[in-house]
């Protein structure tokens, strides 16, 4: 299905009716859209897997419809996450359709057809990430976006140009396609647009950001777990009617940070981010931009490196150990999450 999870099809979706699937969650991971990175973090898999279905049966809670349908055990049996007796890296959940733009290119342009969304397309994925921010911690793309003015203060609704670590009046949200080579911020307006949605409907999306974005900060708080920022996506089931998706509030899906110090992807992002290959990353979406050029990946010659030792080590049980604290439960057996935040501190002032 992905870089970082499978799909188990049990039954599929249809032009108006939902199927039923299986999200096999892996100890893979990937950043800066590369896909499957070269090695394996233990444990994430199921760490994600259980912050996902604990935040989704809290949402439901709160009349929030989902697309989840409950865990898988050892013993092959659907449950909800109390009935849980060991980790699972399994989730049983409703599957739509999902329908790819048409891509091509126009003079100097790539053009994304998004023509088959209409206001009548029922139980399909809404093809947009929608993003919540309530701080900029460093590494928020906000930053590169301002650098290259591809977005003004604003636009942010600040009178000042932030610095990395302030903390928002209120969120921000923002909006990114989801099913292009590369994932492309637009505008609230291009965005309904693109999706075919309804001034109803796009109040509806922002309505279950906000909702998601107060449940995802209540869990991460028992972790003591700041929530920076984080992203949902949506469908719409056979009646039209809007669900949250795939999987949220996990360290993949957002940024947190405990007393400042990242817990979340970002610890291997910035890992990657002193590297040669992420140089030429960079420099390949960027000339992929300007030849329209649609595989960037292909550009990049430089193979992607693994992650040290060490620094895996610390991820791993990062991972466990906040999914430990944001449900409650010692699932996992690995030190508490300050001692692992303390362990990436050292390590972190090692490598200055």
């Amino acid at each position: 299905m992905g870089s970082v999870k499978d799909l188990q099809i049990i039954k599929k979706p249809t032009s108006t009716q939902m199927g039923v699937g299986k999200f096999i969650f892996s100890d893979r991971y990937s950043v800066f859209d590369w896909g499957e990175m070269p090695d394996l973090i233990e444990g994430k898999g199921a760490a994600l897997c259980l912050m996902g279905a604990y935040c989704f049966e809290h949402l439901e809670k709160k009349g929030i419809k989902t697309h989840y349908r409950g865990l898988v055990d050892a013993d092959g049996k659907t449950v909800k996450f109390s009935q849980l007796k060991q980790p699972s890296n399994t989730m049983e959940v409703s599957l739509v359709n999902v329908y790819k733009p048409k891509t091509r290119v126009v003079g100097s342009k790539i053009i994304h057809d998004y023509g088959m969304y209409t206001s009548a397309l029922k139980s399909c994925l809404i093809p947009l990430e929608i993003i919540y921010r309530n701080g900029l911690p460093e590494g928020s793309s906000i930053f590169r976006r301002l650098e290259q003015g591809k977005m003004t203060i604003q636009d942010l609704s600040l009178d000042h140009y932030p610095k990395p670590g302030e903390q928002l009046s209120k969120p921000i949200f923002d909006v990114s396609t989801k099913l292009e080579e590369t994932d492309r911020y637009v505008t609230w307006a291009e965005a309904q647009k693109m999706a075919g949605l309804t001034d109803t409907e796009l109040s509806n999306v922002k309505a279950a950001l906000l909702v998601a974005d107060q449940t995802i900060t209540d869990v991460a708080s028992k972790a003591r777990l700041k929530n920076e920022d984080g992203k949902i996506e949506l469908a719409f089931d056979e009646k039209r009617e809007l669900m949250l998706v795939d999987v949220l509030g996990t360290l993949d899906e957002c940024r947190f940070t405990y007393e400042g110090v990242h817990v979340s992807k970002e610890v291997a992002r910035q890992f990657y981010k002193k590297t040669a290959w992420y140089t030429e990353v960079e420099a390949a979406k960027k000339e992929a931009e300007a030849k329209c050029i649609p595989d960037w990946k292909a550009l990049v010659k430089t193979p992607a490196p693994k992650l040290d030792p060490a620094l895996k080590v610390i991820i791993k049980n990062m991972y466990m150990a906040a999914a430990n604290e944001m449900t409650g439960q010692g699932i996992f057996k690995v030190p508490e999450l300050k001692d692992v935040i303390s362990n990436y501190k050292k390590y972190a002032k090692e490598q200055t």
